[in-house]
C-alpha cells in the first residue's frame, strides 16, 4: 500500500510529466504493478476504451497511417486537432500504437527441384599447428538447395586443385551431379566443370 501523497505523486508524473511505468517505478523505488494501480492503466489497455477517444475519426486515421504508416503521431494529432478533435495526445498515441500497421521485410522465397541447384563456397576456420608450422585451415562446402544435403571437406589451401577436387568428392559421395551449381563471385576466376554426360543429367533422389 501507498500513502496519499505519494499516489499524487505518481499521478503527477504519468498524467502531467507524460513519464513511463518504468521509469516512475525506478524513480520512486515501487514495484511496476504499484505504480500502474496507483495510475489505474489498466483503463488504457481497453481497446473499446481507446477507440471511444477519436471514434469519429477511426476511419481518416487508418487511412492516413496506410497512406503513411511511418507519420509521427504528433502531426496525426494536429491534423485531426484540425477537424474538431478535442482530446490528448496522450490518448491518442496510445491508440496509434495499437492500429499502426507494421512494416514487413519483402523477400522473395526460391524454391528448386531436387537436384537441380548446389552452393559451393570456401569456409575459413583460422590456423592449425602441423608439426612445427602454422598452416591455414579452409573447408570446401556444397550444399543441395532443395534438401540441404551438405558435403564438406577440410583443406590447407584454396588452389583449384583442391577446389576441384573437393567437387569430385562430393559428387562421388552424392553419386551424381546437380544440374546447376552456385558460386560466389571471384574476380579473374572462371570455372568450368566438365563431366560425362550420364551424370550430369543424372538427378538426386534426397
Amino acid at each position: 500500500m501507498i500513502d496519499n501523497e505519494t499516489r499524487a505523486r505518481i499521478r503527477h508524473l504519468f498524467y502531467a510529466e507524460h513519464w513511463k511505468v518504468g521509469t516512475i517505478a525506478h524513480e520512486l523505488g515501487l514495484h511496476p504493478e504499484t505504480v500502474s494501480a496507483a495510475v489505474e492503466t489498466e483503463r488504457f489497455s481497453n481497446t473499446k476504451a481507446l477507440r471511444n477517444v477519436a471514434d469519429p475519426y477511426n476511419d481518416f486515421i487508418r487511412e492516413t497511417l496506410v497512406k503513411h504508416p511511418a507519420l509521427r503521431a504528433t502531426r496525426i494529432y494536429h491534423m485531426i486537432r484540425d477537424r474538431g478533435f478535442n482530446g490528448s495526445i496522450v490518448q491518442l498515441r496510445r491508440f496509434i500504437a495499437r492500429i499502426r500497421p507494421t512494416r514487413r521485410e519483402a523477400f522473395l522465397r526460391l524454391t528448386t527441384f531436387p537436384g537441380e541447384q548446389g552452393q559451393v563456397d570456401w569456409a575459413h576456420f583460422g590456423e592449425v599447428s602441423v608439426g612445427r608450422a602454422r598452416r591455414r585451415l579452409s573447408c570446401f562446402v556444397i550444399t543441395l538447395s532443395y534438401s540441404r544435403a551438405l558435403y564438406f571437406e577440410f583443406f590447407f589451401d584454396q588452389r583449384m586443385e583442391s577446389f576441384l577436387r573437393g567437387h569430385i568428392h562430393a559428387f562421388e559421395d552424392w553419386h551424381g551431379i546437380p544440374r546447376v551449381l552456385l558460386y560466389d563471385y571471384v574476380s579473374r576466376n572462371i570455372i568450368e566443370i566438365m563431366c560425362p554426360a550420364a551424370l550430369c543429367v543424372r538427378e538426386l533422389s534426397s
